[in-house]
């Protein structure tokens, strides 16, 4: 566990290192910009987020007019991670639930250095571990422990349950990072309804395995969340150009539908260190608060 502490501060201080040469010393706002309360109202200015027109009063015909907030100090931040058994793919070393759980165990990191409160809810396709919010080093303990200690209960995915879950959970607007490889159907519904309520942030972790067959003639993949065997021709390339179109298109609508939404997108691929990914994240949120 200590190792594991020392890897993730690592990170840590090299994400802060790069984000304050970058960010002009911004690096917090990655955690900024949810957790807020109403304060007053202003003229709409291009740019602004459409959720934060005040219809009643830009209805009286003075011009269209803004809400202003102003920073929660208590305000929560919670990891929605997805660990079934889809996440178990990739090169033995580093698999998507290891780049995940990094990811997770980094931002909490983050999240209590800047005194947020933290909670987690791992899932499969039932509640496997939540932890209520909570700030302190220990917190940051609480949940990296539960994050790496944890033992499924089932490998099956319900990415629509986990939302509902959320959404009946947390009744404060927190910023909520969704850690997934988001293979799986039906979930747009809640997962819009959480971006509505809450600050939203999609992290798709993804593997070049997903969609690269090699040509290995018939052989079998196990499909580990149903527990059985397929028996897959890849002779044909027919069917790894289908493999590969299916993952893109999923890949494409996703990202479409957090665009739509207002949901911060971003990919990390297991290959790649995952410092620089979460970078781009950050400079996106740092864009995004200038604006506002």
């Amino acid at each position: 566990m200590n190792q594991l502490l020392k890897k993730l501060r690592r990170y840590e201080i090299m994400l802060r290192k790069i984000a304050n040469n970058h960010l002009q010393g911004d690096y917090q706002s990655v955690f900024k910009g949810s957790g807020l309360e109403f304060d007053d109202l202003r003229p709409y200015q291009y740019g602004d987020d459409v959720r934060t027109i005040e219809w009643k009063v830009s209805a009286k015909g003075h011009g269209t007019f803004v809400k202003t907030f102003k920073e929660d100090k208590d305000q929560s931040v919670y990891f929605l991670l997805d660990i079934s058994g889809s996440q178990d793919i990739g090169d033995p070393s580093r698999k998507k639930i290891d780049a995940g759980k990094e990811i997770a165990g980094v931002l909490t990191l983050a999240a209590i250095v800047e005194g947020s409160q933290v909670g987690l809810i791992s899932y499969s396709d039932t509640k496997e571990k939540v932890i209520l919010p909570g700030k302190g080093p220990k917190q940051g303990v609480k949940i990296i422990q539960g994050i790496f200690k944890h033992e499924n209960k089932s490998l099956k995915t319900n990415l629509a349950e986990m939302f509902m879950f959320a959404l009946n959970l947390i009744k404060k607007r927190s910023i909520i990072i969704v850690i997934s490889d988001f293979i799986d159907e039906g979930y747009e519904r809640p997962f819009r309804a959480m971006a509505e309520k809450h600050d939203l942030i999609a992290i798709q972790v993804t593997d070049p395995r997903e969609a690269q067959l090699p040509s290995l003639g018939i052989i079998p993949i196990y499909d580990k969340e149903e527990g059985r065997v397929t028996w897959v021709n890849t002779a044909f390339g027919s069917v790894s150009k289908k493999i590969a179109n299916a993952f893109t298109n999923e890949r494409e609508n996703l990202q479409e539908l957090c665009k739509k939404n207002q949901i911060n997108y971003l990919e990390v691929n297991t290959k790649e260190d995952i410092v620089l990914p979460l970078m781009e994240l950050f400079k996106k949120r740092n864009r995004t608060m200038k604006r506002g």
